[in-house]
C-alpha cells in the first residue's frame, strides 16, 4: 500500500452547490494529519467520501489502495476506525467499559458474541493505550464526555483498523477532561502498532505536535496541504481565516488570538 488516502480532482455537487471542490489529497502511512476547517466547510462530506458513504461527482479516491468504485466499501470499512460523538447515544449506558470496548471487535451495538480471552486481552491494552483502564468495569452511563471518548477511541482500536479517524473529540469538553484526552492520543500515537491518524477540529490548539501535516479545508476547497511547519503561523491562518489573527506558540500547540476590529 502506498498510500493511505489519495484524492484527485475530487468534487461532489448538491443540488446546483458544490460542497467539495476539486480536493487533491494524499495521505501517506504513518503520516499523522490534522484536518482543519471551520463549520460548514465541509469536513463531514469528505469523512463521508472517505468511508464510502458518499461518492463523488468527479474525481477519483483511493483508501488503503483500494479504488471507490472499484471495491467492496463494507469490507474497506471494517479498516477504517471513524469515531465520533454521534455514536455516544446509541451504545448501551448499562454496558461496562469492557463490554463497550469489545463490542468494536464485532462492530455491533452491545456485546452478543463471548469474546475469546485473547480478546479480552486485547480490549484491556486498547485501554491501556487510551490511559482509561480504572473504566474497565464502570457502567458506561456514569462515565463523563471524556471518558467516553477515551472508550470510543480504544473501541475502534479493537478491529485494528490501518486508519483511524478522530472527527472533533473534544467537542463539548471542558478544559481538563481535554487535555486529558490528548494527552491519551499523543500516548497512543507513540505506539509502535498505531494507525495513521486523522485529527478533525475547528480548534489550532488541539492539534498536538504529532500532527506533522495540515489540511485547511475551507467552503468546500483545499487552501493548504502541507507540513504543519510552514501553516502554523500567523500570515497563512489569517488568510485562511479571512481575519487577522496573532499565534502564540505553547510547547508546539498553537493557540491563536484575533486582533481588535
Amino acid at each position: 500500500m502506498e498510500t493511505v488516502i489519495d484524492m484527485q480532482g475530487v468534487s461532489w455537487k448538491r443540488e446546483d452547490r458544490f460542497l467539495l471542490n476539486e480536493v487533491n489529497w494524499t495521505v501517506l502511512p504513518r503520516q499523522h494529519w490534522a484536518l482543519l476547517g471551520l463549520n460548514g466547510s465541509g469536513k463531514t462530506t469528505l469523512l463521508n467520501m472517505i468511508n464510502g458513504y458518499l461518492w463523488p461527482t468527479k474525481g477519483r479516491i483511493q483508501v488503503l489502495g483500494r479504488t471507490l468504485g472499484d471495491t467492496d466499501v463494507r469490507h474497506l470499512r471494517q479498516a477504517i476506525g471513524w469515531v465520533s460523538s454521534s455514536l455516544q447515544d446509541k451504545l448501551y449506558g448499562s454496558d461496562t467499559g469492557e463490554r463497550i470496548v469489545l463490542s468494536g471487535k464485532f462492530a455491533t451495538i452491545g456485546l452478543y458474541d463471548k469474546p475469546s480471552r485473547e480478546e479480552v486481552s486485547y480490549a484491556y491494552s486498547c485501554m491501556e493505550a487510551l490511559q482509561c483502564t480504572k473504566l474497565w468495569s464502570r457502567e458506561y452511563r456514569t462515565c463523563s464526555q471524556g471518558e467516553k471518548q477515551k472508550l470510543l477511541i480504544a473501541r475502534a482500536l479493537m478491529a485494528n483498523p490501518q486508519l483511524l479517524i478522530l472527527d472533533e473529540p473534544c467537542n463539548g469538553l471542558d478544559l481538563f477532561s481535554r487535555e486529558s484526552l490528548l494527552s491519551a492520543i499523543s500516548a497512543l500515537a507513540s505506539r509502535a502498532d498505531t494507525p495513521t491518524l486523522i485529527y478533525v477540529t475547528h480548534h489550532t490548539e488541539e492539534i498536538l505536535p504529532l500532527f506533522s501535516h495540515i489540511l485547511l479545508l475551507r467552503r468546500g476547497q483545499v487552501v493548504q496541504a502541507r507540513e504543519r511547519e510552514s501553516i502554523m503561523n500567523a500570515e497563512v491562518l489569517s488568510d485562511f481565516f479571512e481575519n487577522c489573527v496573532a499565534v502564540e506558540n505553547h510547547a508546539g500547540r498553537i493557540y491563536l488570538r484575533p486582533y481588535p476590529q
